[in-house]
């Protein structure tokens, strides 16, 4: 019996999940995509067909409306549509009603990004202690599987902290993430993620420095740092899900997260900002009518899945570790390249989509095989990392490896090959 998957949510990100899972449909079933607005559901499936994405053709792909903060009618629809994975690709406010259906219902959870109040902008750490780590215990009573964070950044870097403790560490130091897009969308300004979720990350960075958490100002640190492919890139300090739960799982003094931004970005970023426009507190216009400045911002912005058609170059996201093996100091960068017209040519995404709707796929394939099953609520690092990132190489997002210890001569470790399907 195939284990049936539900998407919540119809944006950027679950449009590559959804090509992904009808991909792997003979062994995931049928998919049920559930969103809002059910036109935006239906427009993924239409792409699905128009690239030839389903593998069993006897299995079913079909659309339902779903408002996802109603805890019972998710109950409701997990239970019709017979789904017993669901995959989270909504906003970030609607988590911990999805996760309450689905411990009611008694099946896998998961989801890309950490649970947000929308009246709360960067709590205080770690965030996963605020909301999703207080339902555990239940998911544990009940023998839920829930899976965190299991998109690109958080989830395969998570995976990778747990494969550098598995196999190339005996201590860790430090670990910085370091996620840059270098590619082009044509566009005067655009986020790749809702834009909404994405600025609200930008209050206030939280980094684990020295085994403590330490606040710091957004944009102010920056790092020039060379990466494979993409060259040597501007990156800068930032907060970011993934850091809230490595820093309680992973043995390491530092955990840091670093983004890259170009200069035109954060030139109109500090503008935005300055007059108020990424501020999330209700203003009145002259005419009385109550808005949100950020929600005003994001209706005016490109939505980013309108982006993948023009988008050209490619992304680098990598995990640069620090530490010993066999009592002697070694570098290891763990990363991928994503390449963005690779990705439009094959689901009609772009790479940013891509490797945040690829994992989640993954991860269910992994759960209806029964190869992860915790039975209970986990992070990404807290799993076998081994069967994960074997997947992800087949599925379209390789896992490449560089010594960076210096002193040492730069090799490139892979002989994995790039199949997208």
């Amino acid at each position: 019996m195939k284990k049936n998957v539900l998407i919540i949510g119809a944006g950027a990100v679950a449009h590559v999940a959804a090509h992904k899972c009808a991909q792997h449909n003979d062994i995931l079933g049928d998919i049920c995509i559930a969103s809002r607005r059910v036109e935006k559901c239906d427009q993924i499936i239409e792409s699905i067909h128009r690239k030839k994405s389903i593998k069993d053709s006897s299995k079913r792909i079909y659309s339902r409306q779903i408002d996802a903060m109603n805890v019972t009618a998710t109950t409701n629809l997990i239970e019709d549509t017979k789904s017993e994975i669901v995959i989270n690709l909504g906003q970030a406010y609607i988590n911990m009603s999805v996760l309450e259906a689905c411990i009611k219902a008694g099946v896998t959870y998961m989801d890309t990004a950490i649970h947000e109040d929308p009246a709360k902008v960067c709590e205080d750490p770690p965030w996963y202690a605020n909301y999703e780590w207080k339902r555990r215990d239940r998911c544990k009573k009940k023998g839920v599987n829930a899976i965190l964070g299991i998109g690109f950044d958080p989830g395969v870097v998570n995976a990778w902290c747990a494969l550098a403790v598995k196999h190339h560490f005996d201590t860790i130091d430090t670990i910085d993430i370091l996620d840059v897009n270098a590619g082009s969308h044509g566009k005067y300004f655009a986020t790749n993620f809702d834009p909404e979720i994405n600025f609200r990350e930008f209050k206030k960075v939280w980094s684990w420095i020295d085994r403590k958490w330490v606040a710091s100002n957004v944009h102010t640190e920056k790092w020039m740092y060379k990466f494979p492919v993409v060259g040597e890139r501007p990156i800068y300090l930032t907060g970011h899900d993934e850091l809230h739960s490595l820093s309680k799982n992973i043995d390491a003094n530092s955990i840091r997260f670093w983004m890259g931004f170009g200069d035109h970005y954060l030139n109109v970023f500090n503008v935005l900002k300055n007059i108020g426009m990424l501020s999330e507190i209700p203003v009145k216009t002259a005419e009385g009518i109550e808005v949100v400045p950020l929600k005003v911002l994001k209706a005016v912005l490109p939505d980013p899945a309108s982006l993948a058609p023009g988008y050209t170059g490619f992304t680098c996201i990598g995990n640069l570790v620090k530490g010993e093996k066999g009592g002697k100091h070694k570098e290891l960068f763990i990363y991928n390249t994503c390449d963005h017209a690779a990705c439009y040519k094959e689901v009609e995404s772009q790479a940013i989509s891509y490797t945040a709707g690829v994992p989640p796929a993954a991860a269910a394939i992994l759960v209806a095989k029964g190869v992860w099953n915790p039975k209970t609520m986990v992070n990404v690092e807290e799993l076998n990392p081994d069967p994960f990132i074997a997947l992800l190489d087949k599925m379209g997002l390789p896992t490449e490896m560089e010594d960076r210890t210096p002193g040492v001569e730069p090799e490139k470790k892979s002989g994995r090959k790039k199949t997208l399907k």
